[in-house]
């Protein structure tokens, strides 16, 4: 008789079911990210929804779906925010610093590139070229995220129509995005108390065909990193105040320029007030750091969200054009580089530490009543109306590619962007391939006189 242990490891006798990614194994997939994530908030999450619920398998898709919907809630980049919550949930506190943090240095090294030569030597157009054929990119695949989401949360009509009054609401009536939320929120938690099944579309902790194949994470909140504490808490907020407390002391210390410490308190605030989505902090941040303090001009606003939207990373990297434009404007002692440089550090510290802060804090409480009915219901009406939003996202992004302004219609771009919707969707081309060939398409239509 076969005294033999049985072993009930999934994963090890299924290949098809990929086990709990390495520290190292993640580290290089949020290295790579931070170089590939173009295309704003939208375009990011595509990316991220693709490469870790559809190709890695490393998070299921009612994870993700959580996890989503918790960050579209905060305020500050809810695509940096996203790749913070699972870089936690995949390997703790280590795991979303390096997430968060690689999320956003690669683009640090391009704009402060970008934007010494705007400075210095104005605009460079075969570069610019380039970025163009990125953005007929990532309009393809804010395209082909909404059809996945839309796919996975929009399981009966009336999650249709949730995606469809939210689209309604923002594209025509420009409703402010918590609103729907909101509103969307409030209509899955009352509605779950009638009908259950049909609000209640993504728990959190779904076993079903959807789920199938994914390693599990932290199922078990008694042994797990999830499982929320006072103290736990409170060390939270200990260790924001001194990260937030001894960068702004030094800077008084040592730095006799007051514009930092403006900027250190400005960014600082801005990340926990701007709620609504990357538009409604660039529209905030604009006014003040044109009105209010006077660190650039309006022309120069407009140039540094171009910039920001050519690079990797999330589009409120334009804060770190914002805080090197104020260093070179106002360097004090130090020579216009030092200054930029100075002023582009300060912004974009200050800007995302509250994001860590932010996950790091509320993550546990989101996981830990995924199971809660109404909750989860809620959460899927959200993730429903998230649809109905990144398919605004999707619409204008579109819109200014295809019809820039004062432009005609952008053959080029549309034909990158059909090609690249073509290799993602029926033929499933690596994404990392697609935006390379999309940059090398637009340098080459600049060279031969395209649209661009």
């Amino acid at each position: 008789m076969d005294h033999s242990p049985i072993h009930l490891d999934t994963a090890a006798e299924d290949p098809a079911i990929q086990k709990h990614p390495s520290f190292g194994a993640a580290f290089r997939f949020w290295l790579k990210l931070g170089f590939i994530s173009f295309g704003g908030p939208a375009g990011q999450i595509a990316v991220m929804h693709h490469e870790l619920v559809e190709r890695k398998r490393w998070v299921s898709n009612a994870r993700f779906l959580n996890a989503l919907n918790y960050c579209m809630l905060l305020p500050g980049p809810e695509a940096q925010q996203l790749a913070v919550y699972i870089g936690w949930l995949l390997h703790r506190i280590p795991g979303g610093i390096v997430a968060g943090a690689l999320f956003v240095i690669p683009s640090m090294f391009f704009l402060f590139a970008l934007s010494y030569t705007y400075a210095a030597f104005g605009t460079i157009h075969w570069v610019a070229s380039i970025f163009e054929g990125l953005k007929a990119a990532i309009m393809a695949i804010v395209f082909a995220a909404v059809i996945k989401i839309g796919k996975k949360a929009l399981k009966n009509s009336v999650m249709v129509s949730m995606a469809a009054m939210a689209f309604v609401a923002i594209f025509f009536f420009k409703v402010a995005f918590p609103l729907i939320i909101l509103a969307a929120g409030l209509i899955g938690y009352i509605g779950s108390r009638w009908h259950p099944a049909t609000f209640d579309v993504i728990r959190g902790h779904g076993k079903g065909a959807e789920d199938a194949g994914y390693a599990p994470i932290c199922e078990d909140p008694d042994v797990c990193h999830i499982d929320p504490s006072r103290r736990r808490s409170v060390f939270l907020l200990l260790s924001f105040a001194v990260l937030w407390g001894l960068p702004v002391l030094a800077i008084h210390v040592f730095m006799i320029n007051r514009v930092f410490i403006d900027e250190a308190i400005f960014f600082t605030k801005a990340a926990f007030l701007t709620f609504g989505g990357a538009y409604a902090v660039l529209a905030y941040i604009a006014q003040a750091g044109v009105g209010q303090f006077g660190w650039l001009t309006g022309t120069q606003m407009i140039d540094g969200l171009g910039l920001a939207e050519t690079t990797p990373g999330p589009l409120i990297m334009v804060v770190q054009f914002v805080g090197f434009m104020a260093g070179w404007n106002n360097p004090g002692a130090w020579s216009p580089v030092m200054g930029g440089l100075v002023g582009s550090l300060v912004a974009t510290y200050f800007t995302f530490l509250p994001c860590f802060f932010l996950v790091f804090l509320g993550g546990p409480y989101i996981e830990k009543f995924r199971d809660n009915r109404r909750l989860s219901a809620a959460l899927s009406s959200i993730t429903a109306a998230v649809v109905g939003v990144v398919l605004n996202l999707a619409v204008w992004f579109g819109h200014q590619v295809l019809l820039p302004v004062g432009g005609t219609f952008n053959w080029l771009a549309a034909g990158i962007g059909l090609a690249a919707f073509t290799a993602m969707q029926f033929f499933k081309i690596d994404i990392l391939l697609v935006i390379l060939g999309a940059a090398l398409a637009g340098f080459g239509g600049f060279w031969i006189g395209g649209s661009f």
